[in-house]
């Protein structure tokens, strides 16, 4: 009796020892989460937000994403296991270590999280709100009921090698043609990722003004684009063969069009500012994924809504903004040419007259001094 006591207490310590890996060590698990939540420096270095905006990420997801603690994991587990991945770009046979977890589990726990701030979009994603006409920043303050910009940017992707000539983008990269729309605090309006690097903007555009919900161009307001896109009703977009990136304005301008250019650019600006902070942000759309191309479209609709939320609870205290004029001069100018909308002579002449009045109240105030 004695023998066979011992015999199933050795046989018992071997199935625990199969079923418990060696590296699982639920005090080191506990030990690496409170690290991560010792300080904001910490939560944002590790996680890409701050402890506050992470406590209202995990509440959303609760209430309007659906997820749940499980018997052996907490909500706040799993989406640190989720903005880790995002943030760093980090495999799961990378992180199991870190989060004491198993491989099957990060990568199960990260699709429920995918999955759960997906369902954000109405709550993340800002409402259009058209500038007044009283507005004092300098550089918005002509476009009176403007409600963004909008601009294309390719995100590399991995796809089959049969889908990679689609993919192909004219950088000669296999990358999805993304449109991006944003608010002049740097938010999303509304993003499309998932068509080929191949795809024209233009097409891109119009399937997003066909979707039931698209983007949405107020009556009587506009966004700001650039001069490859169409001068058009809900469309603004600069005078084309004239100077126009930031870069170009080493002297003062000389003409009407020129200023328009000057002042619809340093104003445009902020959609290649929200795309350059997206990327900066989230290491994992800076490189191509080994996720099928639907899980990687996904995921660039998950940062662009954390993106919001980022701007919505940090502002201007997010670090990562300060990177940004660094990022920025290293890209390349957008030179793509595309065909989207029709031109409307109507719109054309809107414009020049919004010209005129740029251009006469900078003369006066050059006068005056």
């Amino acid at each position: 009796m004695h023998i066979w006591i011992i015999l199933l207490r050795r046989r018992q310590r071997r199935i625990i020892q199969v079923r418990q890996p060696s590296w699982y060590d639920p005090i080191v698990r506990s030990q690496n989460l409170g690290t991560i939540f010792t300080s904001d420096r910490e939560c944002i270095d590790q996680l890409r937000m701050d402890r506050g905006c992470f406590r209202v990420l995990c509440s959303l997801v609760r209430e309007f994403g659906g997820l749940r603690d499980t018997r052996n994991m907490k909500v706040e587990e799993m989406v640190a296991m989720f903005l880790h991945i995002l943030g760093h770009d980090k495999k799961d046979r990378a992180i199991h270590k870190e989060f004491q977890r198993s491989i099957e589990t990060i990568s199960r726990n990260f699709h429920k999280v995918l999955k759960s701030v997906l369902k954000l979009w109405s709550v993340l994603l800002k409402k259009p709100q058209p500038i007044p006409a009283n507005h004092v920043d300098e550089r918005w303050k002509w476009f009176k009921n403007c409600v963004g910009a909008l601009d294309g940017t390719y995100i590399q992707v991995h796809v089959p090698a049969v889908d990679k000539p689609r993919y192909r983008s004219r950088k000669n990269n296999v990358a999805t043609n993304v449109l991006g729309v944003c608010a002049l605090d740097m938010q999303f309006i509304y993003t499309l990722p998932g068509w080929e690097g191949s795809a024209a903007d233009g097409k891109v555009l119009r399937d997003a003004l066909s979707r039931q919900n698209g983007v949405v161009v107020p009556r009587g307001c506009y966004y700001l684009v650039d001069a490859g896109y169409k001068n058009c009703e809900g469309f603004l977009a600069p005078y084309r063969g004239q100077r126009y990136h930031l870069q170009d304005w080493k002297n003062s301008p000389i003409k009407k069009e020129e200023l328009f250019n000057m002042k619809h650019a340093s104003a445009r600006n902020v959609i290649e500012r929200t795309v350059g902070l997206l990327k900066i942000r989230w290491a994992i759309i800076r490189n191509p994924s080994y996720y099928p191309i639907d899980t990687q479209v996904d995921i660039i609709l998950a940062c662009c809504y954390l993106h919001s939320l980022i701007r919505q609870q940090m502002g201007s205290s997010d670090p990562f903004v300060q990177e940004l004029d660094a990022f920025m001069q290293q890209q390349e100018v957008n030179g793509d040419t595309i065909q989207s909308t029709e031109t409307s002579s109507q719109w054309n002449d809107w414009r020049d007259k919004l010209a005129d009045e740029m251009w006469n109240a900078w003369n006066a105030r050059r006068q005056s001094r």
